[in-house]
């Protein structure tokens, strides 16, 4: 099998082109008390369709020292209370933040929530050094997806901005991407 990963970036807030906002009541929440359980339900519901497969073997305690991570947010779509989607962002150095993985559950898919998600993603992104000023301000916030993510990931990333600034092609690889 043939994977191509495309790799896109935003360096000013600037750049961000919202997406639309939805009907009704949504929130895009940060999962303020670290779970390794709501965060693996997640990883596991949102990328099962898309052969996320670089988190699958890891044990509870392997998930607990992620969400620990003082560098590791994770932040929560809901819809009228229940949770469509999420986004996992992290604070790199030189002022980078990654959004590590990003996509919706799949009940949640075609319904317009994506380009508004991804909107607010970024903006939690951006903001992501005022939340944690010992690592300064961001610079840089940067995600990939790969042909095997959602049909419509890398035209949502671009709507919102994000511009391309590598491409790679692996034969026999598996995701390891933020879906869409």
């Amino acid at each position: 099998m043939t994977l191509t990963t495309w790799y896109l970036e935003t360096t000013d807030p600037a750049e961000l082109r919202p997406g639309r906002e939805p009907d009704g009541d949504t929130r895009f929440v940060r999962a303020e008390v670290p779970s390794a359980e709501l965060s693996r339900f997640l990883y596991t519901t949102v990328g099962g369709d898309y052969q996320w497969t670089d988190r699958a073997p890891w044990t509870l305690e392997e998930w607990r020292d992620r969400v620990a991570d003082p560098a590791v947010e994770t932040w929560v779509l809901y819809d009228r209370g229940t949770p469509a989607g999420y986004a996992e962002l992290e604070s790199q150095p030189e002022g980078a933040v990654e959004v590590v993985y990003f996509g919706l559950l799949p009940g949640f898919l075609g319904r317009g929530l994506g380009g508004h998600m991804l909107t607010e993603a970024l903006r939690r992104g951006w903001d992501l050094g005022e939340r944690r000023p010992e690592r300064g301000p961001t610079r840089r916030v940067w995600l990939h997806t790969c042909s095997l993510d959602g049909e419509h990931a890398l035209a949502n990333y671009r709507a919102r901005g994000l511009r391309l600034y590598r491409e790679t092609t692996e034969e026999g690889a598996h995701a390891q991407g933020v879906g869409g």
